[in-house]
C-alpha cells in the first residue's frame, strides 16, 4: 500500500510511504528538504514497525521550527495507522 502526505511547517513538500504486507515500512520518499539527511532517515526506517518510527521521531524539531521532516513523517504514519486500523 502506498500513502501520500503533505507535510506542514517544513522544507519538504511531500512524503510518500509504502507499506509491506505486514504493515512495516517498505519505503519512504521525501520530496524537497535536505536531500542527504532525508535519504538517510528513509533508509533507517525501512523494515521498522509504524509505531516504533512514530515513537522515535514525533517530537524532533528543526532549528526554531516547532516540527521537522522526521516529525512530519511521524504525523504521516499516525494518519496511516488510523486509516489501516492498527
Amino acid at each position: 500500500m502506498e500513502f501520500t502526505y503533505t507535510p506542514k511547517g517544513v522544507c519538504s513538500r511531500q512524503i510518500t510511504v509504502e507499506l509491506a504486507d505486514d504493515n512495516t515500512i517498505k519505503d519512504v520518499t521525501f520530496y524537497g528538504g535536505c536531500n542527504g539527511n532525508l535519504k538517510g532517515i528513509s533508509s533507517l526506517v525501512k523494515g521498522m514497525k509504524i509505531e516504533d518510527v512514530i515513537e522515535r521521531l514525533e517530537n524532533i524539531t528543526c532549528g526554531f521550527k516547532q516540527t521537522s521532516c522526521p516529525a512530519q513523517l511521524a504525523e504521516a504514519l499516525k494518519q496511516i495507522n488510523s486509516q489501516i486500523g492498527d
